[in-house]
């Protein structure tokens, strides 16, 4: 691709160009660099929370500049309750329906605490994959309850609107004629039966479709064990049964609280064939769920289930051990929420709306300032459907802005996806989960009340070396822009903001990016990138300390999803690339603090599909322009920076005295010993000031910041 025309005869040419394009209506967006660039606290094992948050700890993770705050939740993607303040109370005393106190005493709240849910569905989770389906675990006395605010009593809607289903996953594709059912209250009166016709049903479910059975509409007149005939035998790995009306009969917790009384439930689940009038179960029923169904090390695990939702009902003796969140009041008053206030979730796939209203009450009786609250997170991970999740937003919503109004509330917490998240198709064969979950909002009244859409980014991998990094490395802006158009392609309204609420080169918890310099590159070309692409607010996963781990996918890797190298008790023995790759953001880039930035697109011309170099500007609340310039290369380049827009005729460049800051291969290099991994050299950026020349030799693999006045084109290298 050849240099713009009137930049061409200041440009030598075997040099690189950066265009800016610095008219003023060429502005992308206005932003302030606490609200846009941020990180993320998460859960933490059991007993660390005070070690990891240690002052000196806190003034380390400050010293990135990094602004806003946001806050994860992994009880969702564990099929568990967010205890958020541990003080509360049960519906019936030790058990049902838990609610957080909103009530701020002399105690605060340094760490809080999930509970598992007893009548959990599923074999799988994103979380820790600690806990098991109840449909096969082999025990008549559990079950499997969906959840109630699904139900026709809370949605207003037939029950039919919001059909709850379970989906077996047989492991292979095998002759199905037969599934029996044992009921537990409440049970189905009308459901129906289908195979899928796809690949995969969970992991492909746009591609395909529930084909019933010769014999697929059944009614239920009472709770009891029936053995369905299918008809012909069909050969698949998924077989679903959709419930679309509940006999509203009270489960084993009673009648005192409508909730034991509406939605559905299963006590065992079997599908196979009836073989001379005898049937032969495909289902492993065992109490053992886990990532990998069939394999060790639990022993032959349970065959795979999949299911609709689930009834947050649980007891106290149902505590998660050996993980826990940071308690509020312990980031509220850490300083990390840089008095902005903190992106903070509510609970919302495995809890109530009360309890999180309480969970905002109790921020504003503290006069914690909040930013914005994200309801739920990835729900597309714990394989809702859009309705479903849209139902449930327009509830705890609601609920929410009957005690505040002023709340900013959003989400769906997409899981890091790379393409349109599909859904089984509806009947209009409309496969787009975000599109649906928007035209229900809107349909319900409840767009009005998604303030913002959030989504996660985890584009790679996580084992990449070599080639194969540096293809990730060229890959990354592009990837960026694809996914935010796909989402305002969705229907996100232009006018909505996005941010990106959790992120990281991988979602592979114990991957050794980060901590190269390569790690370094990838993040100052996603926060630039997203926010060329009109992205409000970005993150980096994660401010903590946590040790370097082995990654089992390659076990010559060792690394972690953090910005530093700590050992096992929070103790940091080194900053690494992500940590001085922010500082390169936030205090060379932008300009410390509050104050507006405008942004604009940065041109590289030269050759090759996908640049190696690539580059981001702002003009700085000083009137200074800023370009970062981000060269993935093992070789420097010799790069020419000039502006378009600003005065007719030849394009200026930087004038007088430039500030040029750059950290790279020559600052840092990671060494892989294990769990004592460091790098070295680990130095700081190098900052100098120089005159403006024509050109500026870009160092290798480095981000590299140069910022000045603009003026008349400018002669000469350096």
């Amino acid at each position: 691709m050849g240099v713009l025309a009137n930049a061409h005869a200041a440009t030598p040419p075997s040099a690189d160009t950066i265009v800016v394009d610095a008219a003023p209506a060429q502005r992308i967006q206005t932003f302030s660099p606490l609200l846009a660039l941020g990180s993320t606290v998460d859960k933490e094992p059991a007993g660390s929370i005070p070690s990891l948050y240690s002052p000196h700890n806190v003034r380390l993770m400050l010293g990135t500049g990094l602004g806003w705050l946001s806050y994860r939740l992994f009880t969702e993607l564990s099929s568990q309750d967010w205890h958020w303040n541990p003080r509360g109370s049960f519906t019936q005393g030790d058990r049902g329906y838990w609610t957080s106190s909103a009530a701020p005493n002399a105690t605060q709240i340094r760490d809080s605490y999930q509970f598992s849910l007893p009548h959990r569905g599923g074999t799988t989770d994103q979380g820790n994959n600690a806990a098991y389906s109840r449909l096969d675990d082999g025990d008549p006395a559990t079950y499997w309850k969906s959840d109630p605010y699904l139900a026709s009593a809370f949605t207003h809607e037939p029950d039919s609107a919001h059909p709850q289903w379970v989906v077996v996953d047989l492991g292979k594709p095998q002759a199905v004629d037969a599934l029996r059912i044992a009921w537990a209250d409440p049970y189905a009166t009308k459901y129906q039966l289908a195979y899928w016709t796809g690949a995969d049903a969970i992991g492909d479910p746009g591609h395909g479709a529930w084909k019933p059975f010769a014999q697929t509409a059944f009614t239920q007149r009472s709770r009891t064990t029936r053995t369905l005939s299918l008809g012909a035998p069909a050969k698949t790995e998924f077989v679903r049964l959709l419930m679309t009306d509940s006999s509203n009969s009270c489960d084993t917790h009673g009648s005192s609280d409508r909730r034991n009384c509406v939605g559905y439930a299963i006590g065992e689940i079997s599908v196979g064939r009836l073989e001379n009038g005898r049937f032969v179960d495909d289902v492993h029923h065992a109490p053992c769920g886990g990532e990998k169904p069939g394999r060790q090390p639990c022993g032959e695990r349970q065959t795979a289930m999949y299911v609709s939702s689930v009834d947050p009902w649980h007891t106290a003796q149902d505590r998660v051990t050996d993980q826990e969140q940071p308690g509020l009041d312990l980031i509220a008053r850490s300083g990390l929420t840089r008095g902005i206030g903190g992106t903070y979730p509510v609970p919302m796939l495995y809890s109530t709306p009360e309890n999180a209203v309480a969970e905002v009450r109790y921020l504003r009786a503290r006069g914690y300032p909040i930013r914005m609250i994200e309801l739920g997170e990835e729900p597309d991970g714990q394989f809702v459907t859009p309705e479903d999740d849209a139902e449930l937003y327009v509830q705890w919503a609601r609920a929410l802005h009957r005690y505040d109004p002023s709340l900013v509330l959003g989400g769906p917490v997409f899981s890091g996806a790379n393409s349109d998240i599909q859904a089984w198709p509806d009947e209009t064969g409309n496969v787009s989960w975000l599109n649906r979950f928007l035209k229900y909002l809107q349909a319900h009244g409840g767009l009005a009340q998604l303030a913002f859409m959030s989504f996660e980014h985890y584009p790679f991998d996580g084992c990449e070396h070599g080639a194969k990094l540096l293809t990730d490395l060229l890959q990354e802006p592009q990837m960026m822009r694809g996914i935010v158009q796909t989402w305002r392609n969705d229907g996100v309204p232009a006018t909505m903001p996005m941010f990106v609420t959790e992120a990281g080169f991988s979602a592979v918890n114990f991957t050794e990016v980060p901590m190269q310099i390569e790690g370094a590159l990838w993040l100052a070309d996603y926060f630039g990138t997203a926010l060329v692409s009109g992205v409000s607010g970005v993150v980096y996963y994660q401010y903590e300390p946590v040790p370097l781990s082995q990654n089992r996918g390659c076990p010559t890797d060792w690394g972690n999803l953090t910005i530093f190298a700590a050992d096992r008790h929070g103790n940091v023995r080194a900053k690494t690339a992500q940590y001085f790759a922010a500082q390169m953001l936030t205090q060379q880039w932008v300009e410390p603090g509050n104050r507006p930035h405008e942004l604009y697109r940065a041109r590289w011309y030269g050759s090759g599909r996908r640049p190696l170099v690539t580059a981001y500007a702002v003009k700085r609340p000083s009137g200074e322009y800023s370009v970062m310039i981000v060269n993935k290369d093992a070789r420097p380049h010799a790069v020419a920076v000039q502006f378009a827009g600003i005065a007719a005729g030849a394009a200026p460049t930087f004038s007088g005295t430039v500030t040029f800051a750059t950290f790279g291969s020559a600052q840092y290099r990671w060494h892989n010993r294990g769990a004592l991994s460091l790098p070295d050299p680990n130095e700081p950026p190098r900052v100098t000031q120089m005159p403006a020349t024509a050109t500026y030799t870009i160092p290798a693999q480095s981000i590299t910041v140069i910022r000045g006045a603009v003026g008349a084109a400018t002669r000469g290298t350096l």
